[in-house]
């Protein structure tokens, strides 16, 4: 898995063993949405559609889904439910593709419109973080306890500035 924030976007490419179809349907199913990000999901995967994700019940991911190319492609903008957060809902763009490789899938994710350097580092490990989870529930495997599901760990990872601390 490799990420890289730049200036435009983070970017973050794993490679998965299982089919694109499977991978896919971790974005826009809800059930499988939690198995690998959130405790929570309320996902309408059509233009236009909701996209939200409760974290850990304090930070809650929220943006529409804008378009929709199964089992190859998929867009949707992204913010925090946070008066706090730079990043409001839908003030930034998440584009996933699913790329088949003999068997296995490589997904690439990649998240733009980040405004502060800030941002694009806390974004960048939050995405590692979500697409190394990825990787085995795609797989049916179990990725474990999530450390972020509760407010206190996630603060472990991130300072009150959204600082990655590891």
């Amino acid at each position: 898995m490799g990420s890289a924030p730049t200036e435009a976007a983070v970017e973050v490419a794993v490679t998965i063993a299982a089919s694109p179809d499977t991978v896919f349907d971790f974005f826009t199913d809800p059930g499988k949405m939690i198995q690998w990000m959130g405790r929570d999901a309320d996902l309408d995967p059509a233009p236009g559609g909701v996209m939200r994700c409760d974290i850990n019940g304090r930070d809650i991911a929220s943006g529409e889904f804008v378009e929709l190319d199964p089992p190859n492609r998929l867009v949707f903008t992204w913010g925090w439910e946070s008066e706090e957060s730079v990043t409001q809902p839908g003030s930034s763009t998440v584009e996933v593709s699913f790329t088949p490789q003999g068997d296995d899938t490589v997904v690439t994710l990649s998240h733009r419109d980040l405004v502060t350097p800030e941002s694009r580092e806390a974004h960048s490990h939050g995405w590692n973080h979500y697409m190394e989870r990825l990787a085995a529930a795609a797989t049916g495997a179990d990725p474990g306890a999530d450390p972020w599901a509760t407010p206190e760990g996630a603060d472990e990872d991130f300072d009150e500035d959204g600082k990655t601390r590891r």
